[in-house]
């Protein structure tokens, strides 16, 4: 049916007319005015239905490329601002788009681009359409794109039309199986089969050169309906390149389904039981053989259904299963299965456990295959921080002490602060490893080290966790940490009535809501008392709490409207700025000669419900530098990203973003390396300058705040004060300068460049919190000038001129 036979439709009366014109999207009213509501005299805007679905004019303008009933091609066709049901509409259009012309192909893009980011939704009609559509295809294309028909079943609100299906899905299925291709998408198939009634044909073919868990695995999907095998194909990591991005419930949903939560159990212990054959020789042991065809991806959607319902079963399988598949029942440097170590370290990236990523460290620690570790490293390094974003089961870590009793020696684990390990004979603490343990117990000493740096990863995961915590829409359920020794640390909002915080020093006040006190939400005198609180007891925090950094939105950024300049302009060292978008789990690609890079560095917050972006550029002409530019946020917003005002994002939202730009400035800065002075073009050297003692971030602002609070107790406190921008130091040769920004050193009286490239003296100095390392290079220059008669360093002295 043609889309214009679609308006004797519309113009239908009564109820059912109503009800049509709401599903299109038409304005209803209790009145008899037509639906666009428009001024007397003003023309009427053309109605066009495409498969159920009232177009917009960007809608109507693609469809008429897409059929050819245009060859205006004066500007590029656009596909955003299509609501999910157009995009639907379309998609069939679009895909029967192979030779019409520059505008028909141009505007075939446009609608597969944009389908590729949103999640598009079909009326029964348009889910007919498109159907017919592959079949349409199947002459000019050889193929049909099941991954995009399959996904249109579950993306269906009123239900997809099975039995209008029945046909077109029997064509290009028998035309799937007869022309002797190889099969690329089995499970999108299994759905179509369903609809054509040819499973027994499909199944055959699926099973043929699959392992037993495969094999079991499609027999399972036999036994479901279309519907249910369409969102089954949702979880298929390869997908076609026109299909739309998995829906985000699709796990939820199977979590739902009784006999694949026991299919998934079953592959597990099945998948583990065989590993565990090879390494008692039981079953003869081939490298990267111990799984057939198609075993590796259904023991991957097994774990990943697992990690999903955070099932208690699964730590103790995975621990085994993860060591059997990484380590060779002999002294060869092969594995039993790189692909099942990488799927499951993909399905821990998917849905982290801390039990998840402990298994997967200390599978690294046993890997003899060089090239295995390093992936395993690259993998880790993405696992970790997506377990920052998974809150409610990183709470989920070890807490107090743990002692383990080795002869007369008792070794104690605490997490009570910094994690440590000591030893202890009696009450009496030792120095070190005493030599009986280290004699008799080897294999215990080795196994206790290990569990230290275990427990520092877990709580620098738990860190991040808390960190990340800070911008969610819904608190996360923080009295799981109740007792904790980190919680102990921090501060917290206690709602001791409506609408009034109280704050309070760890998780001590029972019985009503709580959040992660955040200075952002606390007065000037609150904040002052914090501070000085935790310089006087002494308590270093695990995170920079209250002396965190705050980043309002300034009137330039109201008028900018969309976007902030406020760190556009400074030079970085990339390499170091990369390093730093992967620590604070910024996805960037990245920029070089030879790379793919866009120049956009992206990080979702508050649950995947906010992201910022911000822009950066490769400095071509100097090698190895980057630009910063723009930040912009985008809110998720039903079935893609909207771009948002700034007015309009959250204020702790955009000052955590901004505050992780602002460490890339601190640290990454060019202004921030004492021997960068010299190198560059006029221009680098200039901003070099400018910014190495310019006005201060908030950062600095920061440490200055935290420098004036410490100053007193230093030995040198009466040689020191401070100004605006600088630690003055006053030696017994010259007085120094030292910028509070960049650490960088000037000498009185005419201002003269000190270069002093900070080296560890092994002491450190009480911080209340952990910091980019700037403040100690600061104190430790400090230190050093005050004493400048005593300095030896000649790279040093023949600056100073003495």
């Amino acid at each position: 049916m043609d889309a214009r036979d679609h308006l004797d439709e519309a113009a239908e009366g009564g109820i059912y007319g109503l009800i049509a014109a709401y599903s299109r999207g038409e304005p209803v009213s209790g009145d008899d005015r037509r639906p666009d509501h428009r001024p007397a005299g003003r023309p009427a805007e053309p109605v066009v239905i495409v498969g159920g679905t009232r177009l917009s004019a960007r809608g109507r303008r693609l469809y008429d490329l897409l059929t050819g009933a245009t060859a205006d091609f004066s500007e590029w066709p656009r596909a955003t601002g299509l609501s999910a049901a157009e995009l639907g509409a379309l998609i069939p259009a679009a895909y029967r788009v192979v030779k019409q012309g520059h505008g028909g192909m141009a505007a075939r893009f446009a609608v597969e681009n944009e389908a590729k980011e949103r999640q598009p939704l079909f009326t029964p009609a348009a889910c007919a359409d498109l159907f017919d559509a592959l079949v349409d295809g199947l002459a000019t294309r050889n193929w049909a794109d099941l991954c995009v028909g399959a996904g249109a079943l579950v993306r269906c609100p009123e239900g997809a039309p099975i039995d209008r299906l029945a046909g077109p899905a029997r064509t290009v299925v028998e035309f799937l199986l007869g022309n002797g291709r190889r099969l690329d998408a089995p499970f999108p198939l299994l759905a179509a089969a369903g609809l054509a009634g040819l499973d027994a044909q499909v199944a055959e073919r699926l099973t043929a050169g699959r392992g037993p868990l495969a094999v079991a695995e499609v027999e399972l999907l036999l036994g479901w309906g279309v519907e249910r095998r369409a969102l089954f194909a949702e979880t298929v990591r390869d997908r076609s390149y026109n299909a739309s991005p998995p829906l985000p419930d699709v796990w939820e949903r199977l979590a739902a389904v009784a006999d694949y939560v026991d299919f998934a159990r079953a592959t597990l212990e099945a998948a583990e039981a065989r590993v565990a054959a090879i390494h008692a020789g039981e079953l003869p042991y081939q490298a990267d053989k111990a799984f057939a065809g198609g075993e590796k991806e259904t023991i991957g959607r097994a774990v990943r259904l697992a990690l999903f319902r955070d099932e208690p079963w699964l730590p103790g399988l995975l621990e085994r299963l993860v060591r059997g598949v990484a380590v060779a029942p002999t002294q060869a440097r092969t594995l039993p299965s790189q692909g099942v170590l990488f799927e499951i370290a993909r399905a821990a990236e998917d849905h982290p456990t801390p039990e998840a990523v402990v298994a997967l460290r200390a599978a690294r620690q046993e890997i003899r295959h060089a090239g295995a570790t390093k992936q395993l490293d690259r993998m880790l390094k993405r696992v970790e921080p997506a377990l920052a974003d998974r809150v409610e089961v990183a709470f989920r870590l070890p807490d107090g002490r743990l002692r383990r009793t080795l002869g007369e020696h008792t070794a104690v684990i605490s997490v009570d602060g910094e994690v440590e390990l000591s030893w202890w004979q009696g009450d009496r603490e030792l120095k070190s490893v005493p030599a009986a343990v280290r004699r008799e117990h080897p294999d215990e000493v080795n196994r206790l080290r290990q569990l230290v740096k275990q427990v520092r990863r877990q709580q620098a995961t738990l860190v991040r966790a808390l960190e990340t915590g800070y911008t969610h829409e819904v608190t996360p359920h923080y009295r799981r940490l109740e007792g904790h020794p980190i919680a102990d640390r921090l501060i917290w909002d206690f709602e001791v009535s409506p609408g009034v915080w109280r704050s309070e020093l760890g998780l001590r006040v029972p019985d009503v809501p709580v959040r992660l006190w955040h200075p952002a939400r606390a007065t000037a005198d609150e904040v002052r008392s914090w501070r000085d609180h935790l310089i006087e007891t002494g308590l270093r925090q695990p995170f920079k709490q209250a002396f965190r950094e705050v980043y309002p939105l300034t009137p330039a950024e109201e008028a900018t409207a969309v976007h902030s300049d406020r760190f556009a302009g400074h030079v970085t060292r990339y390499h170091t700025l990369y390093a730093l978008f992967r620590q604070r789990g910024w996805q960037a690609g990245y920029l070089g000669p030879w790379d793919g890079g866009d120049g956009q560095a992206r990080r979702t917050l508050a649950g995947g419900r906010w992201r910022a972006t911000l822009l950066h550029d490769y400095l071509w002409e100097e090698e190895g530098y980057a630009t910063l530019g723009q930040v912009r946020f985008h809110r998720l917003d039903g079935d893609g990203w909207r771009e948002a005002p700034l007015t309009r994002v959250p204020p702790l939202v955009f000052s955590e973003a901004m505050r992780d730009v602002d460490l890339f400035v601190a640290v990454a800065s060019i202004a921030a390396d004492p021997e960068w002075t010299g190198r560059g073009g006029n221009g680098l050297r200039e901003y070099w300058h400018s910014h190495g003692f310019g006005d201060l971030s908030e950062t600095a602002r920061v440490r200055r705040e935290a420098l004036a609070r410490l100053l007193p107790r230093l030995a040198v406190a009466e040689r020191c004060s401070l100004t605006d921008r600088f630690l003055v130091v006053r030696g017994d040769l010259r007085t120094y300068k030292i910028h509070l920004g960049s650490g960088n050193v000037l000498m009185e009286p005419d201002d003269a460049y000190l270069c002093v490239v900070p080296r560890s003296s092994g002491k450190r100095l009480f911080l209340p919190f952990e910091e980019d390392g700037t403040l100690s290079v600061i104190v430790s220059k400090a230190l050093l000038l005050a004493a400048d008669t005593r300095i030896t360093d000649p790279s040093i002295t023949r600056q100073i001129g003495r």
